[in-house]
């Protein structure tokens, strides 16, 4: 299927902004006027599958318009009037038939079924502002939104500022297309390539399509099922125009065997389950639409047949085989709630407890990983395979090892990924979050190569590992001390002071000022900020000053003060423990000799994370990790491209930043082990990658330095020089064909038999 090409998609966009900003003006008058938002959203949602039909041929055209506006011009009877269209469309044709004066403008609204307009609704009462909104939805074209928007649609309008911000609620059919595509759709797309010529074959084929059953336990407001059953459906249109050849006389309706029923759903919240339900009813009907206008016919599926079943529950603490049966069951799909391991509410923790039972660190995880669970388990002795959006932390730091130990333990493997990007598109005000698709079955679930995608790359792999790169599946756990004979790695120093204790240059300057006796107690302070940016800080560190000194200092005591009133209101015992001592760090690490400097984040933009040597007399601080006792052979090998390709693949994330930790980067890291000539050589190259920063100018901060943009010449040959020496260190080759992606999956492998040893 082409894509949408972006000028087409900023009209979309577009036109989705101008709809939600008309239903947002209705949805504020109601609410106006003292209504909750359970009553009005259900409301809303009646109203535009009228505003819907009305433009897509479900009603006759401007039927719904005409009626609204037949109504008084201060819409004192438009709560009545929109009552018993409501109450019309529950009216099936045998009991209209009695109603032998049922007035031919209520009689022209067919009858729906479903539940949508099942339950009677209290009456909204209208005003002249009121008729004057709903008549401008009205007069809006609707069959140019695609009910897949339609959830995303109601989140904006019920949340005022977002409504121009559309987009950042929007999930944009090309990223759910990344993800069906692969699950589903390439494969049954190749199939009916090879048996299109074959008319059994096809009607064979045919029925197989019409027997796939679709989950998503997540559905939100349904757009992966929206979107999927419409692939389903036009992929059986095409099937259609082979087998019905050059007919067009011929009797749709029995050919049509792909069906909303196929398709189940997971959600938590009410009112989004009535916003799926009615999305995939009108997306069949467009289906419909599209199949009648290839073959000359009229065909709409109204009233109801059956639909989509959608069960409102909480999918972490329910038995899916309650939704669907697995045996029935073929493709899970859907994008889980986010929420990190540290942000998730006292019922998520508890939601992922019940699911995770006693497996170690299950803190550590996020809240889509529980249904990384339950759909291994729904997996087990199946060839069900699931697809999921997740934030990219889950191929990531600690979690691929906590999560993935047991699902291998179900036997699960992973079929396709899709590597980092961007979930986001062209809305104004978009924050993007970084995710990553993850396809995965159990044992025999999936027989076709498997596909790492990359962008626009797509590659194929003998086997994805939990870190989304073809190696074997070893877990990278966190461990205490380093893997091979390299120095410790400590995190900087941690005050805990509520920033009583840190200055800027020119705050410092005046405290002593005010305080002299101070001047000596303060020292340079090193964050990761710092370090990149090159600013300067200082910190007031105390630990070493005696009480009779703090005590004829009484700038200092104020400060003093307020670091024990700080942490005694902490909800934290160890916090108010530390208030015990309020001139001592929660963490002091304060090197004695030069020690090498590792910012915990730092920028992807950058090939290479900036680390340097640092003298004692500066105080790193926890935002920096620290390593004494560190030669020229370890910086070389730390900011060599080999390092970095191994942090990329398993450091964590802030964003699409580097997280660099200790317990899971460094101490796993497989060094090499090169003779003394080797070892020297590094050292030299990492010699020259020094000098050459410092050649450059005393302005040029290691942000400067290292923006790839503004890089110089010489710092990025010194550092290439560097490169080959370390990867020859390692027994790699240096050519275009040694890939970042081969270098990690040698690491791997290597870090796999250090374990051993």
């Amino acid at each position: 299927m082409p894509k949408t090409s972006a000028g087409a998609a900023k009209a979309e966009l577009e036109l989705n902004v101008r709809a939600a900003e008309k239903m947002g003006k209705l949805y504020d008058a109601l609410k106006a006027c003292g209504y909750d938002d359970g009553f009005v959203g259900i409301y809303l949602v009646r109203l535009l599958f009228c505003l819907f039909a009305d433009d897509t041929g479900v009603f006759p055209r401007d039927s719904f318009l005409n009626y609204v506006e037949s109504s008084q011009w201060d819409g004192s009877d438009l709560s009545s009037r929109l009552a018993r269209v409501f109450e019309v469309m529950n009216m099936p044709e045998d009991v209209r038939a009695k109603r032998t004066l049922l007035s031919a403008d209520l009689r022209q609204f067919r009858y729906v079924d479903g539940s949508l307009f099942k339950d009677p609704l209290p009456t909204a009462d209208f005003d002249a502002s009121m008729m004057a909104c709903l008549r401008d939805c009205c007069l809006f074209d609707w069959s140019g939104i695609s009910p897949a928007i339609f959830g995303s649609l109601f989140q904006s309008v019920m949340d005022t500022a977002a409504r121009r911000e559309l987009g950042a609620h929007y999930t944009s059919e090309e990223n759910i297309l990344a993800l069906i595509d692969p699950l589903f759709m390439d494969s049954l797309r190749e199939e009916f390539s090879e048996v299109k010529h074959a008319p059994q074959a096809l009607r064979s084929f045919h029925d197989r399509v019409a027997s796939l059953r679709f989950l998503d336990p997540a559905c939100g407001c349904g757009n992966f099922l929206i979107i999927a059953y419409r692939e389903l459906r036009r992929l059986e249109t095409e099937i259609l125009k082979i087998l019905a050849g050059s007919q067009r006389d011929v009797d749709l309706k029995p050919l049509l065997k792909v069906n909303v029923g196929q398709f189940y759903g997971i959600e938590i919240e009410d009112f989004p389950c009535h916003i799926a339900e009615t999305g995939m009813w009108l997306m069949d009907h467009l289906m419909n639409i599209e199949v009648s206008e290839l073959f000359g016919q009229y065909l709409v599926h109204f009233p109801l047949e059956r639909g989509a079943k959608i069960v409102q529950a909480n999918a972490l603490r329910m038995d899916w085989e309650e939704v669907v049966p697995k045996a029935e069951l073929n493709y899970i799909m859907g994008n889980p709630p986010f929420g990190g391991g540290r942000t998730m509410t006292a019922n998520q923790k508890a939601d992922m407890l019940a699911v995770w039972g006693d497996v170690k660190s299950i803190g550590n995880l996020d809240y889509v990983t529980g249904w990384y669970r339950k759909a291994a388990e729904m997996m087990s002795g199946t060839i069900i395979r699931t697809a999921f959006v997740s934030t990219n932390s889950v191929s990531q730091g600690e979690q691929p090892a906590i999560m993935w130990g047991p699902l291998f333990e179900h036997g699960v493997g992973i079929d396709f990924a899709r590597r980092s990007f961007k979930w986001s598109n062209e809305a104004k005000g978009n924050a993007a979050v970084h995710c990553v698709i993850i396809g995965f079955s159990a044992a025999g679930g999936f027989s076709k190569p498997k596909a790492i995608y990359d962008g626009e790359a797509v590659t194929a792999a003998r086997n994805i590992n939990p870190y989304l790169v073809d190696a074997p599946n070893v877990l990278i756990e966190s461990r205490t001390k380093p893997l091979c004979d390299v120095p410790e790695m400590g995190i900087g120093n941690q005050p805990i002071d509520g920033g009583n204790y840190l200055f800027t240059e020119a705050e410092m300057a005046e405290f002593i000022r005010v305080e002299p006796r101070s001047e000596r107690w303060f020292r340079p302070w090193l964050g990761a900020d710092e370090f990149i940016n090159g600013y300067r800080r200082y910190c007031l560190w105390l630990g070493d000053c005696q009480p009779s000194e703090l005590k004829e200092m009484p700038e200092v005591m104020k400060r003093v003060d307020a670091v024990r009133a700080f942490r005694l209101a902490s909800r934290r015992a160890s916090t108010r423990k530390l208030a015990e001592t309020p001139t001592r760090f929660q963490t002091e690490n304060m090197p004695s000799t030069d020690y090498l400097l590792i910012p915990r984040i730092s920028s992807d933009r950058r090939a290479y994370i900036p680390m340097d040597f640092i003298s004692p007399e500066i105080m790193p601080s926890d935002a920096t990790l620290i390593i004494s006792g560190a030669t020229l052979y370890h910086f070389g090998v730390l900011t060599s491209s080999v390092h970095m390709a191994w942090t990329r693949a398993v450091c964590g994330r802030l964003g699409m930043g580097y997280r660099y930790s200790k317990d899971v980067v460094y101490n796993n890291f497989p060094w090499p082990d090169p003779d003394e000539e080797r070892r020297a050589r590094i050292e030299r190259r990492a010699q020259g990658v020094l000098d050459a920063r410092s050649s450059a100018s005393s302005e040029q901060s290691l942000a400067d330095l290292y923006d790839p943009l503004t890089m110089p010449q010489e710092l990025l040959v010194a550092h290439r020089a560097l490169d080959a020496e370390v990867m020859a260190a390692y027994g790699f080759v240096r050519h275009d064909g040694e890939t970042e992606e081969k270098i990690v999956a040698q690491l791997i492998k290597m870090y796999g038999g250090k374990l051993c040893q």
